[in-house]
Order: structure tokens, then sequence, then C-alpha cells
């Protein structure tokens, strides 16, 4: 899946905006190749949705 960064936070998570769908939360544990402190809003990303307690999140996020 891709989507792009549309709200980033100063506690490490934030949310895509994902082509098509809902945004999705995603937490800096979930990134890949990249830090959190890398990322701006507005960037491209590919992720995988996982199911939570919470609802769905974003994982395994990278620069697209």
């Amino acid at each position: 899946m891709e989507g792009t960064i549309k709200k980033l936070t100063d506690k490490n998570f934030g949310f895509i905006a994902q082509d098509g769908g809902n945004d999705l939360f995603f937490h800096a544990n979930n990134l890949e190749g990249v830090s959190f402190d890398e990322l701006r809003e507005g960037d491209r990303v590919s992720f995988e949705i996982q199911d939570t307690d919470k609802g769905s999140a974003a994982v395994n996020v990278k620069k697209a």
C-alpha cells in the first residue's frame, strides 16, 4: 500500500493518508530504513496494514 504522511507528532507517532482509504496510525517503532526525524508531512510512503486492538495501523513503513 502507499500513502502520504498527513500528520507527525512530537511523541514519535503520526498518521498516513492512505491512497483511496482511511487515515492510518503509525509509530516510530514501525519504520523501516528511515528514522522518525527524517520524515516530513507530505512525504510519500509505502506500508503494510496490521489490525490491532485499537483498529488498523501502518507497519513496515518506508519512504516511497
